[in-house]
């Protein structure tokens, strides 16, 4: 059971990014998996998340800049992020509940499996 995050970076204000998270294991068929970020010196929050049907969920403050989206014949998560802003940079972490219903919270106690995580920093 593996999640492996990629794609992050630097990046200035106004640019765009994509991260990929690879799953290996029985949770490649997660009821829900999701992106949640930790800022330095902040809580962990929820981002994104989507549930094995592709229906998502987006925290309100994305204001539409980000979209979750997965393959599920590469078995890997994507976070495609644009106009992206310094409060932005946080260290962003693939996550998944293989079960337990398909509502996806946002929640960070909902998932069971986390990726080591992925830095992105943007700057003004």
């Amino acid at each position: 059971v593996q999640l492996v995050e990629s794609g992050g970076g630097s990046v200035q204000a106004g640019g765009s990014l994509r991260l990929s998270c690879v799953a290996s294991g029985y949770i490649r068929n997660s009821e829900c998996m999701g992106w949640v970020r930790q800022a330095s010196g902040k809580e962990r929050e929820g981002r994104a998340s989507i549930n094995k049907y592709g229906t998502t969920w987006y925290a309100e403050s994305l204001s539409g800049r980000f979209t979750i989206s997965q393959d599920n014949d590469k078995n890997t998560l994507y976070l495609q992020g644009s106009s992206l802003k310094p409060e932005d940079t946080a260290k962003y972490y693939c996550a998944a509940r293989p079960a337990g219903g398909s509502f996806c919270s946002l929640g960070t106690t909902a998932y069971n499996y986390w990726g080591q995580g992925t830095q992105v920093t943007v700057s003004s």
